[in-house]
């Protein structure tokens, strides 16, 4: 009895470490030290520089990533991803924190979470793969560019007290704002973006080029005294110590307006922590977990709140950065936590003298990468329905929000999914589209008798396509005096298309004439003989070939009175 229990629980958690720790040993452990500190000091600065785009304090980046990227490894269904926060958070965050404030951005947070959870559970880890990629490369795309907008302020070193969330008060407040730039921000916003973009790929391995950046610009702030904007002047700087265990208030009435945005932040991070660990799979040639991926996204979305933390989700830069480092397990991502958590406790008064207009920069580098922008050079090459759903999801996120860009893209998605599914179900006269197969062959070679009317249906019967069968015996001038539906290219079929069944049906028998089927295939079979349909049809009137239904035909003909 144990030992059930203990197997059901691990078909719902089973860590990618427990995997992992199977013959692990010393020089596994040296390979995911090195790549653990590598990788910690990489995010140390794409920590600060999320948390202070996304309206929030640099050291909720900062424990959010030692918080979150602790737990993600330790749980997650992954052997190299890294957890924590990321860009394509920011947009939506900082929505949530200008509209309801921080408070209700932690209960946010654990609201997403659960989602994150619950979805994990119930094993709906592999339906993310049905989201449409020009919805995501959409939403992808205008995340990049509201971060770009976003950090125009600290790039220019503008003299404004907050940045609008809303895009055409953003627009309008920048533009007021552009006569009080600041040259030396300008220059070292501009020489740290240089220096990223010209840095010596060889070297990245060694020491990656947002710290170069970071510790340049610091270094020049502190030495000089240089009149810019900084994590001190801002913020007062960094605490040298451990979050603080709290309880984030909120009302019920509150949870309401929550759910929209909570929902938009766990299908975020279920999508981006999903293609990291795909993208990482294909890097170290191992399958993640899916399910126990989106678990752990879920635990620590539910934890890191507590310490004031920010959403998270697994990092693709960081990702990579740690495979090319040489991770092979988890562990690597538990050291870069450790590390990120050592910088601060013993780091964190320095933090003070890091500029905002390098922090910009780094943003600025980052919100280009993320962005597929070939994706609109090539808009003429797909579809028409998948280049629309590309650009009003685009559209939507950067004049409205990515919440709005979401549940409307997904929407539009699907429609246009049904409209196509719709388009390739056909319902024509048997003799005007003949298959060379044993069924065509049948019907060739008997004469049908006078008053019988053979119809092929091919593709998915539902309720898109319902409206087919309807239209049946409106296409000819003269009814039938039998029926008969070849359904053997019938794939599947739903409640609705069976309802439109049954009224073909009733029509027909209402005037004295008959309908006959012709080779079901199974889904529909079991669902007309579980709906009940073959009781009003008949037995008789089902038959498993196209030869067989044209002697039912026949026997109905002589019954005839």
């Amino acid at each position: 009895m144990n030992n059930l229990i203990s197997v059901k629980i691990l078909s719902y958690f089973h860590p990618k470490l427990l995997d992992t720790l199977r013959g692990y040993d010393r020089r596994g452990f040296t390979s995911d030290l090195t790549a653990g500190i590598t990788v910690g000091i990489v995010a140390l600065p794409l920590a600060i520089a999320f948390a202070i785009a996304s309206g929030v304090k640099p050291e909720a980046g900062i424990f959010t990533a030692i918080i979150a990227g602790f737990i993600i490894s330790a749980l997650g269904g992954s052997r190299v991803q890294i957890g924590g926060p990321t860009g394509a958070f920011i947009v939506i965050v900082y929505g949530i924190v200008m509209q309801y404030g921080l408070a209700n951005l932690l209960i946010c947070t654990i609201m997403a979470g659960v989602m994150l959870l619950l979805m994990g559970l119930f094993k709906l880890g592999s339906m993310i793969k049905f989201i449409p990629r020009p919805l995501v490369i959409g939403f992808t795309n205008g995340i990049a560019m509201l971060i770009a907008l976003s950090e125009i302020k600290d790039f220019f070193g503008l003299k404004m007290e907050h940045v609008p969330a809303e895009f055409s008060h953003k627009l309008a407040a920048l533009y007021h704002a552009l006569p009080s730039f600041d040259p030396l921000s300008i220059a070292l916003a501009i020489a740290s973006m240089l220096l990223i973009v010209f840095y010596p790929a060889r070297w990245t391995h060694y020491l990656p080029s947002p710290i170069v950046a970071l510790v340049l610009g610091t270094a020049l702030v502190a030495f000089f005294n240089l009149p810019v904007e900084t994590i001190g002047t801002k913020f007062g700087g960094i605490p040298q110590a451990l979050p603080a265990f709290e309880i984030p208030e909120f009302t019920f009435a509150t949870l309401r307006h929550l759910f929209s945005p909570a929902l938009t932040i766990a299908l975020l991070g279920a999508i981006e922590s999903l293609l990291s660990a795909t993208v990482a799979d294909g890097m170290i040639d191992d399958k993640h977990n899916p399910n126990q991926e989106l678990i752990a996204q879920g635990i620590a979305n539910m934890v890191t709140p507590f310490f004031g933390g920010i959403p998270a989700t697994g990092a693709i830069a960081r990702t990579a950065t740690n495979v090319r480092a040489g991770a092979s397990s988890p562990i690597s991502g538990m050291v870069h936590a450790l590390t990120l958590l050592l910088i601060v406790l013993i780091a964190a008064p320095l933090a003070k003298y890091i500029p905002l207009a390098t922090l910009a920069a780094i943003l600025m580098v980052v919100a280009f990468n993320m962005g597929e922008w070939e994706a609109f050079k090539t808009l003429r090459k797909y579809p028409a329905s998948d280049s629309a759903v590309l650009l009003i999801s685009f559209a939507l996120t950067v004049v409205f929000d990515l919440t709005v860009a979401v549940e409307t893209g997904m929407v539009l998605a699907v429609l246009l999914f049904i409209r196509r599914i719709t388009e390739l179900t056909h319902v024509s006269l048997a003799e005007e589209s003949p298959r060379l197969d044993d069924s065509a062959a049948t019907l060739l070679q008997k004469a049908v008798p006078p008053g019988v009317m053979i119809y092929r249906i091919y593709g998915a019967l539902f309720f898109g396509a319902a409206d087919k069968l309807e239209t049946i015996l409106h296409q000819q001038h003269s009814e039938p005096e039998i029926l008969i539906l070849k359904m053997d290219e019938v794939i599947t079929m739903d409640a609705s298309a069976l309802h439109a069944l049954q009224k073909l049906h009733l029509k027909l028998k209402k005037r004295g004439k008959h309908l006959v089927l012709s080779g079901p295939h199974t889904q529909p079979f079991i669902l007309m003989h579980q709906g009940g349909f073959f009781d009003e049809l008949g037995q008789k009137n089902v038959k498993a070939n196209l030869g067989d239904a044209l002697d039912r035909a026949r026997q109905l003909l002589q019954e005839k009175p």
